[in-house]
């Protein structure tokens, strides 16, 4: 049997040794690239346009009610949903692509930043006399506003007096179609005579 130290030639101590020196230098180094990363300029900044008024309308009721067969290798332009042909994107719901579109990545790629031109006085008080001009003058009253509201009431109780009728029809229709026709014979001789009455 061996008796003695095993320990010899063997660094039992579990702890890590640093050098100093050697750590510094790497982060000397380190520093020294980052700043010169930060000292170099990737270029100029990208000068985006100011958000404009979008000049077309957006359709969102175009597919309102169809039916589509969708399958998982047709193109995106042709999937189920609203296609951007900007963002090469596909959005589930109407809801969703009014997000995306009036949101940051799809202004970024129309080349737009999310802010808005100041507008001066000038530019102002111009599109006030457009507005003035476009309203012709007295074509609004609170009498033609009464008028309008009658009309649409007479117009809604129409609509639900005509729905009433349609009912009503409907449930003729239904109740003439369930009842059977049966024979007086069939159903004198089976009892159905009619209730309390015998004949002597």
């Amino acid at each position: 049997m061996a008796t003695g130290n095993n320990s010899l030639g063997v660094d039992n101590t579990f702890r890590k040794k640093f050098d100093r020196e050697e750590y510094l230098e790497r982060a000397r180094e380190r520093e020294k690239q980052e700043a010169e990363g930060r000292g170099k300029s990737k270029g100029p900044p990208v000068q985006r346009k100011p958000l404009k008024h979008r000049d077309y309308e957006v359709d969102l009721e175009s597919r309102l009610g169809k039916t589509q067969v969708v399958t998982p290798v047709a193109p995106l332009s042709q999937q189920a949903g609203y296609y951007c042909s900007v963002c090469e994107c596909v959005v589930k719901d109407s809801a969703n692509y009014l997000d995306h579109i009036n949101g940051k990545k799809h202004q970024r790629a129309l080349g737009m930043s999310m802010r808005v031109e100041r507008a001066s006085l000038q530019q102002v008080q111009e599109r006030f006399e457009q507005l003035k001009k476009r309203k012709a003058p007295g074509s609004f009253s609170e009498q033609d506003l009464d008028e309008r509201i009658m009309k649409q009431q007479e117009e809604e109780e129409e609509r639900r007096r005509q729905r009433r009728e349609r009912k009503k029809e409907k449930k003729k229709e239904k109740a003439a179609e369930e009842e059977p026709e049966i024979d007086a014979d069939v159903a004198a001789m089976m009892g159905f005579g009619g209730f309390g009455s015998s004949k002597k």
